[in-house]
């Protein structure tokens, strides 16, 4: 990924799509934030994120088997690629990097 780093909301819908394993597909993941941090999650807002990250080769996406609740439709899987995961390394070490020392000023303990 380099120094360009993830957004916020990249690094969540990854997050979410690796907590969720096979199972990771949009509703899923907006369902994973939500629960996860109290936010409201628009689903087009993970949808367009998914593109994203699958433009820049961080994830791969594939229609999953059809299911009868779905009318036969398939859902669309998400899967986090090597790229994508080495990302969200990248940008836990960049977060442990900077959180480092500011517990004091965070906890009132100065």
């Amino acid at each position: 990924m380099g120094k360009q780093g993830l957004g916020e909301f990249e690094l969540l819908v990854l997050l979410a799509a690796l907590r969720l394993g096979e199972d990771a597909h949009a509703v899923s993941i907006v369902d994973e934030i939500g629960e996860r941090t109290g936010r409201e999650v628009l689903r087009s807002a993970v949808y367009v994120t998914l593109q994203r990250l699958e433009k820049k080769g961080l994830v791969t996406t594939r229609i999953g088997d059809p299911t009868p609740e779905r009318g036969g439709k398939g859902r669309r899987l998400v899967r986090v690629e090597a790229p994508g995961l080495e990302a969200v390394r990248e940008t836990q070490d960049a977060l442990r990097s900077m959180w480092g020392g500011l517990d004091p000023l965070l906890t009132g303990d100065r």
